[in-house]
């Protein structure tokens, strides 16, 4: 629901490019302009020192660096710029940006790989004979199954642009582990530490400011804790969540916004050496502007390095954006005895790949195909799904299944598609007697809406609609951790079961609904694939994570999932009822039982 996998890490695949020498002229290639040669029904743009595919977390800062440093970059995505629009800047609509038509890649993925199995979880998602997505257990005769909703984005800024904004730094295991596997030190978690300070321009802190960086391109800040206190049902909550960890906040943060701060005061990004270690209650830092109270992304930062200007009015920076431009592969030079990318073949126009919904009205034949050379590098950040389709696309993957769709080989790497890694996701909801005073009001762009506003109007305390929604983290040791704390618990006032076409109706329909969020973090599995369907670039990825017993350390993680979802069922229990108490909705109350309860995750 809350697209929280931006948290993981943007992995970087770089191709070293041979020097590449072209007769035409350099020219700059703008958003809104193509200058290039062109050739019947295709297209060669002038050269680039670095080519840098998909414009997301990893690929837009990376573009932007290059580019202030002087080198001519070309950013290339798939979809175009939606950063100014409400459904994207207002930080209470992430659910709604996550089901936005102009930036939304619907990918189907399999928990399982047997079919049966797979069939049992509720939000199995099929298309029907007439064309329409069928959810549930019941599919109607003829129906062809697609697999669970997996929201992913294709807009500049990549899902930045949809996600609900968490700001969390990973723990410091994990740049060890990566500074260990490559042998490079420039991982280190004090380097990349000092990274962080780089790019962060922070708002929300009073005391310690060690660790944190205050004029990078991130702005961060933190709910107005205001709103909390406004609202008496959010604060019996967070008191909830306290006495189940154990301590106990209610004659503390009552009255007042200091007793509040004062009981979250720690700064989860905190660069103590104990902070991986410690389990408390903290807000939850965001990536969003202040005083505006709106998203902040790399689209900003890529943006303003693209469209910076000289005293003349002349272009600044070699950093040129092409948008609505689905890269179909990347070119090698192989007359050496090592391939060298030269750069990437791609189509033009819009709505090309197949996870945006709006490519039924498609044709095959639409779009117009081109290529452009890169004289140093062609840097693939693409995501999790579309970086190994990129590279199987383009000859380097298992010898096998290129062989299979006719793909010539550059290079048989079996491990690209393989290890692919995720966090599991479980929801507990209940809905209360009477409606959370600060979404009373508010219609999610359903007609007039009084929250947006005052989100667009009232200069300082911009209401409901200045928050992501979730009022607290809670990470925590589950009793199978290994190391750093495995679990990250939160609530936020709207009813997440989990993804499917259409699952940001229910979620916002209510605003008497609280869910209780368990994100099961350092995963041992690591057995998910992204193979290919065919050889068509505009075809999806078939994707499979084998989950728990069917992948690698289940019962562990299983296990530590029960625990964030017992978490959630005591909070409820362990309610003063400030403003009414709450009733489990999902899963049903009569799933009690350690064995029911995961079986029930397990589906």
């Amino acid at each position: 629901m809350f697209s929280l996998r931006s948290l993981s890490l943007v992995a970087l695949f770089s191709l070293t490019a041979s020097a590449f020498k072209s007769q035409h002229t350099h020219q700059h290639l703008h958003q809104r302009s193509t200058n290039s040669t062109a050739s019947s029904a295709n297209i060669t743009l002038n050269p680039y020192e670095y080519v840098v595919v998909g414009s997301g977390p990893g690929g837009a800062p990376l573009a932007a660096r290059l580019a202030l440093a002087g080198h001519s970059v070309l950013l290339i995505d798939a979809g175009d710029d939606h950063g100014d629009d409400t459904e994207v800047k207002v930080p209470a609509l992430h659910v709604l940006a996550s089901e936005y038509d102009p930036i939304r890649w619907d990918f189907f993925v399999h928990h399982y790989a047997n079919e049966s199995r797979q069939a049992r979880d509720s939000k199995m998602t099929y298309k029907t004979a007439d064309g329409d997505f069928y959810v549930g257990l019941d599919p109607p005769k003829g129906a062809t199954p697609l697999g669970i909703l997996y929201p992913r984005t294709g807009t500049l800024g990549g899902c930045a642009q949809h996600n609900a904004l968490i700001t969390i730094l990973p723990h410091e295991s994990d740049w060890q582990y990566i500074q260990k596997i490559t042998g490079d030190d420039s991982w280190a978690p004090a380097k990349m530490r000092e990274y962080y300070k780089k790019l962060e321009n922070a708002h929300y802190l009073t005391t310690d400011v060690t660790g944190h960086g205050f004029d990078g391109w991130l702005q961060t800040a933190v709910t107005n804790p205001v709103l909390i206190l406004q609202d008496r049902k959010v604060l019996s909550l967070v008191i909830a969540a306290a006495t189940t960890m154990g301590k106990g906040l209610l004659g503390k943060i009552l009255t007042t916004v200091t007793g509040l701060v004062e009981v979250l005061a720690l700064d989860i990004n905190n660069d103590s050496p104990n902070r991986d270690q410690i389990d408390a209650l903290y807000q939850v830092p965001l990536s969003m502007k202040f005083p505006d109270y709106s998203r902040a992304s790399p689209r900003d930062f890529v943006w303003s390095v693209a469209n910076a200007t000289n005293a003349d009015g002349s272009k600044k920076y070699k950093l040129d954006l092409q948008l609505n431009t689905l890269v179909t592969k990347v070119q090698f030079n192989t007359t050496g005895s090592v391939p060298k990318a030269t750069g990437v073949e791609f189509i033009v126009g819009k709505s090309l790949y197949r996870a945006d919904p709006r490519s039924k009205s498609v044709a095959d034949s639409d779009g117009t195909y081109g290529s452009v050379t890169a004289t140093k590098e062609v840097i693939v950040s693409g995501g999790t799904f579309n970086t190994p389709q990129i590279l199987k696309l383009s000859g380097i993957g298992p010898k096998a299944e290129l062989e299979k769709f006719g793909i010539p080989l550059i290079k048989d790497l079996p491990g690209v598609g393989t290890n692919m890694q995720d966090r599991y996701e479980v929801g507990i909801v209940g809905n209360s007697t009477s409606d959370f005073d600060l979404l009373k009001d508010c219609t999610f762009l359903n007609g007039t809406d009084p929250c947006l506003e005052q989100w667009e109007n009232v200069p300082l305390l911009k209401g409901g609609y200045s928050t992501n929604g979730i009022a607290l983290a809670y990470p925590k040791h589950s009793t199978v951790a290994d190391g750093p704390h495995d679990l990250y618990l939160g609530g936020v006032p709207a009813y997440f079961s989990g993804y499917f076409p259409g699952y940001s109706g229910p979620a916002l329909d209510k605003r008497n609904i609280w869910t209780w969020l368990t994100l099961k973090a350092h995963s041992r599995n690591n057995a998910g694939t992204v193979n290919l369907k065919s050889a068509d670039p505009r075809d999806t990825p078939d994707i499979t994570f084998n989950y728990f017993d069917t992948g690698v350390g289940g019962d562990e993680d299983l296990q530590a999932v029960y625990e964030g979802m017992k978490f959630g069922i005591e909070a409820f229990k362990n309610l003063i009822p400030l403003d009414g108490s709450f009733t489990r909705i999902w899963p049903d109350e009569s799933i009690t039982s350690e064995e029911d309860l995961k079986q029930f995750c397990a589906r």
